[in-house]
This record gives structure tokens, C-alpha cells and sequence, in this order.
């Protein structure tokens, strides 16, 4: 004859069973998260990096171009991967000068480009070589020095390849003095190359020696229709050519400014020489 089990040890059964139900469910939702974290964790770390990759440009006319950029190309435009992937390097405006008296869509009050350090580091997360350049405004010698050491100053901790003036109005009655003053305090500051952007009629109007500099960079555009025309007609010894202030590429749906390593020289050794972070 079997006993007859007591109401109350029922009820404690029960109730420890459904108390062990509870904690096994508990247990397994901790044990999900823990490897919904560790699954989006190793997810993340597994998200592409971009490194500096070596180009080696055999042809100039048959290279990806180089972009100069600046506040005016606003990054929200900007698809970075897909023009990084049509470009060979990236110069990118720090300062527009001086002259700059209050905020305007591109620069600050005190004439820094608002964007710059985004188009850096966009670029160089990328793998693109980046150079950098500041738009010549002083209107005296010691103008032109403040302008150089604050172009500096925020251009140097991005180890650019090269430091560009880009030397286009009179500000001063003797330019050559000025734009010397300019690159002079940028070398005693510590910058190793240092390249002039000028037009060959301004340079020649205004007697601006390029001697000095380490490289040129010459815009001439022709029929500005987009895409090379032909070589700048001058026998000056430059470097880079800026053909086109209506240039298009993936990425980006505006007008680019868009440029070739000359091809009067030996290319890839003209790129390295300009796309190369100095030792």
C-alpha cells in the first residue's frame, strides 16, 4: 500500500522546480549575450584597415590623378572609399590665409580650413598619401611668417608628404620677398619639402623666383574640359600639373580640381619624390 504524500511537499516541489526552470533560462539568455558581444567584438575587429600601399606609376598619362581638395568639397559629399579608389594622392588645403576676417562655409575666422583634418584622416585611414597646402595671403614679411608658422603648426603632426604654397594674388608689393619669407620660416620650422603652386603669367608678372623650392606645380588648363589637353607650354622644370578645375570622379558629385605628375620626366620617380613622407 503506498503512502500518501503530504499536500505541502507537493507545493515545495513544485515550486523548486519552477524556481530551477527559471535560473536554467536565466543562465542561458547571460550565455547568449556573452556570445552576441564576443560575435559583434571579433565583427568589429575584423572591420577593414586601410595601409599605405606602394604605387608605382609607369605612364603619367595613364595614372589614377591626384585631387586637391578643401573646405569647399564638404566631407558629408564625400564617398571616401569609392574616390580613394580613384586617386593616386590627395593635397589638401590647411589655411586659406590671412585675409579670412570672419567664419565663411570653408575656413574659420582665423583663415583655417574647417575641414582639413577630416579630409587627412580620411584619406590617409585609406592608405592615399596626403600633402598639404596653404593659399599665400601675407601682405608683408612678418604676415607671411605668422601665415607660414600657423600652417605649420597645424599641418605638421599628419606627417604630409609635401608642404605647398599656393601663391595666386598680390598681396604685397614685392611678392618674391614675401613668398621667400613664407617658405624660409617654413623650413626653419622644420618642414623638408616645401613646393610652390603658381601660374607661369603671375610668376613672370610678378618676378617670383622658384629656385629655392624643391618642387613646382603648375595649373594650366586648356579647353578645361575635364580631362588632359596637353602639357603646360613652359621650360620650366616642374613637377606637377593641375589640368582641369572641372574634373570628375566616383566619390564625389561636384567639379574636382584634378592633376598629373608631369610627364616631361621620369613619373614614378617624380611621384615618389612628391608622395613619399620624408625620413
Amino acid at each position: 500500500m503506498r503512502k500518501k504524500i503530504h499536500p505541502i511537499f507537493v507545493a515545495v516541489f513544485f515550486l523548486l522546480f519552477t524556481g530551477l526552470i527559471l535560473v536554467t533560462r536565466v543562465v542561458s539568455q547571460e550565455q547568449n549575450k556573452d556570445v552576441t558581444t564576443i560575435t559583434s567584438t571579433t565583427s568589429s575587429s575584423s572591420a577593414p584597415t586601410y595601409h599605405a600601399k606602394p604605387i608605382h606609376i609607369t605612364n603619367a598619362l595613364e595614372m589614377k590623378p591626384i585631387v586637391d581638395v578643401s573646405g569647399w568639397q564638404r566631407p558629408s559629399d564625400i564617398d571616401y572609399d569609392v574616390l580613394s579608389a580613384n586617386i593616386s594622392g590627395a593635397i589638401i588645403r590647411v589655411q586659406s590665409g590671412s585675409h579670412t576676417r570672419k567664419d565663411n562655409n570653408a575656413s574659420d575666422k582665423n583663415g583655417l580650413d574647417k575641414h582639413y583634418q577630416t579630409h587627412i584622416k580620411e584619406f590617409q585611414e585609406r592608405g592615399i598619401p596626403v600633402a598639404v597646402y596653404a593659399y599665400v595671403t601675407g601682405n608683408s614679411i612678418e604676415s607671411m611668417k605668422k601665415e607660414a608658422k600657423s600652417f605649420y603648426e597645424a599641418s605638421y603632426k599628419y606627417n604630409p608628404t609635401y608642404y605647398w604654397l599656393d601663391v595666386e594674388e598680390k598681396t604685397m608689393e614685392d611678392m618674391n620677398a614675401g613668398v621667400e619669407a613664407f617658405r624660409q620660416e617654413l623650413e626653419d620650422l622644420g618642414a623638408k619639402n616645401i613646393g610652390i603652386y603658381v601660374g607661369t603669367y603671375f610668376m613672370a608678372e610678378h618676378s617670383i623666383s622658384v629656385d629655392k623650392f624643391t618642387a613646382l606645380w603648375i595649373p594650366t588648363y586648356g579647353t578645361n574640359s575635364g580631362y588632359y589637353n596637353a602639357a603646360p607650354a613652359t621650360d620650366l622644370d616642374y613637377d606637377l600639373h593641375q589640368y582641369t578645375s572641372v574634373g570628375a570622379l566616383s566619390g564625389f558629385a561636384h567639379h574636382l580640381d584634378l592633376n598629373l605628375i608631369t610627364t616631361q620626366k621620369e613619373p614614378n620617380e617624380v611621384y615618389q619624390k612628391l608622395f613619399t613622407n620624408p625620413q
